[in-house]
C-alpha cells in the first residue's frame, strides 16, 4: 500500500498539476485562443507641409509637429462655435475664407453679446510665417494667440474651463484629440495646438503674381507699371511690403494721425518711440480683406492708395521709411494709382480662398 507521507504528498500534488495542465492544453488545442481586448495604439500621421517655390522655412514648433490629425481637429474646432459661451461664434465668424480669412467687410468684429472691438480683424493667411501676432505684437506664436478669444469679453467671452467641459463631454471631440495627441483629456493647450496646425497650412502662393514668377503667365501693360511704382521710390511701397511674404512682419507709424488714440505697439513695451506703430500686414490677397489699417479706417483699396498719395500726417514716431511726408505722401498721378491698384490685385489668390482644405468641414 503506497503510503502518504509529507515528502511524496507534495509529489503528488506536482503530478496532479501537471495532469490538469495537461487536459487543459489538449482541450483547448483545436480552438481559437480566448480574445483579449487590444491596447489602444497612438499613431499619427505625420504631415507633410509643402513650402512653395521662394519662401523661407516655417518654423514649426518641436513640441507641436503637424500631423493629419491634428489639422482636422484643429480645422473642425476652427469652425465650431462650441468655444463661444452661448455656441454663436466660432473662429472662422471673423476669420472666413471668402474674405481671405478675415471678417465680412466689417470694420470692427462683433462678439457674441453684440459688443464691437476696436480693430479690424487680421486675415489669417501664411501666418506661420509670423514672428508676432495682433497689431500690436502682444502674442509671439500661432498657439499662444489662440488662447485670446475665447476668453475675451468682447469676442467668445468663455472660461477656458467652461470650454473644456464642454468638449470633453461631446461625443466626438474626445476620440479626436487622442487621435490628435494620445489623449482624451482635453485642455486648453491642446486646443490651441491643434488650432495652430491649422492654420500653418493656411498657405497662398497661386495668384497671377506668383504665376508670373514661375513664368507661367505676364503682366498686361498696367499690372506691369503697378510694379514698377511698387518696387521703386515712386510708390516706396515695397520697404515695408517685401519679400515674398509681402510684409516685413515689423512695425510702423506709417503716417495716419498726427495724433494717436490707439498707440499700437505702445500698449505692449510702454516704450515711447512705439506710439502709433502697428504691425505690416501682408499684401496677399489685400483685394478681399476690405476695410483696411488696424482701425478699419479706409474702404477701398483706392483709399489706401489716395492716402498714401496725399494724406499722409507727420508725428514724432512716424517712421523714416516714409520720406515724402512734408509733401503729404508719395503724389501718385490718377493713372499711376490705376497702375498700382492693377498690381495690387494680381496678389489675389482665389484658389486659395476656394480651397476645399480650407474650408467648412461640417
Amino acid at each position: 500500500m503506497f503510503k502518504i507521507t509529507a515528502k511524496n504528498n507534495r509529489f503528488t500534488k506536482v503530478i496532479l498539476l501537471i495532469l490538469g495542465i495537461s487536459i487543459f492544453t489538449n482541450s483547448c488545442k483545436d480552438e481559437d485562443p480566448i480574445p483579449q481586448p487590444p491596447g489602444e495604439t497612438w499613431n499619427p500621421t505625420p504631415y507633410e507641409l509643402n513650402i512653395p517655390q521662394g519662401f523661407p522655412d516655417m518654423n514649426i514648433p518641436a513640441d507641436n509637429p503637424m500631423t493629419v490629425e491634428g489639422i482636422e481637429l484643429g480645422r473642425k474646432l476652427f469652425y465650431d462655435p462650441i468655444l463661444s459661451a452661448d455656441n454663436t461664434q466660432a473662429c472662422a465668424s471673423c476669420h472666413a475664407p471668402a474674405f481671405s480669412f478675415t471678417d465680412n467687410g466689417k470694420q470692427f468684429s462683433e462678439g457674441i453679446d453684440g459688443i464691437n472691438g476696436t480693430r479690424n480683424a487680421m486675415s489669417v493667411i501664411n501666418a506661420g510665417w509670423m514672428p508676432s501676432l495682433f497689431w500690436d505684437g502682444r502674442r509671439v506664436s500661432l498657439e499662444d494667440q489662440a488662447l485670446e478669444p475665447v476668453t475675451n469679453p468682447i469676442e467668445m467671452h468663455q472660461s477656458w474651463p467652461e470650454a473644456m467641459s464642454k468638449l470633453n463631454v461631446h461625443p466626438d471631440y474626445p476620440d479626436l484629440f487622442f487621435d490628435a495627441f494620445g489623449t482624451r483629456e482635453i485642455d486648453s493647450i491642446l486646443v490651441t495646438k491643434a488650432i495652430a496646425q491649422f492654420e500653418r497650412i493656411l498657405i497662398s502662393s497661386n495668384s497671377k503674381y506668383d504665376r508670373y514668377l514661375r513664368g507661367e503667365v505676364q503682366l498686361s501693360q498696367a499690372e506691369s507699371k503697378g510694379f514698377e511704382i511698387f518696387f521703386t521710390e515712386k510708390g516706396d511701397c515695397f520697404h515695408c511690403h517685401s519679400t515674398i511674404l509681402y510684409t516685413d512682419n515689423l512695425f510702423h507709424n506709417n503716417g495716419l494721425d498726427a495724433e494717436h488714440i490707439d498707440k499700437g505697439l505702445y500698449d505692449v513695451t510702454g516704450n515711447e518711440n512705439d506710439i502709433g506703430r502697428f504691425k505690416t500686414t501682408t499684401l496677399r490677397n489685400i483685394e478681399f480683406t476690405a476695410p483696411y489699417m488696424h482701425d478699419g479706417r479706409f474702404e477701398t483699396l483706392e483709399d489706401v492708395i489716395e492716402f498714401y498719395s496725399h494724406q499722409v500726417q507727420w508725428s514724432a514716431t512716424i517712421d523714416p521709411l516714409m520720406k515724402k511726408v512734408d509733401q503729404g505722401g508719395v503724389q501718385l498721378t490718377a493713372d499711376e494709382k490705376q497702375y498700382l491698384l492693377a498690381f495690387l490685385k494680381t496678389l489675389s489668390d482665389t484658389t486659395f480662398i476656394n480651397n476645399p482644405d480650407y474650408a467648412d468641414p461640417f
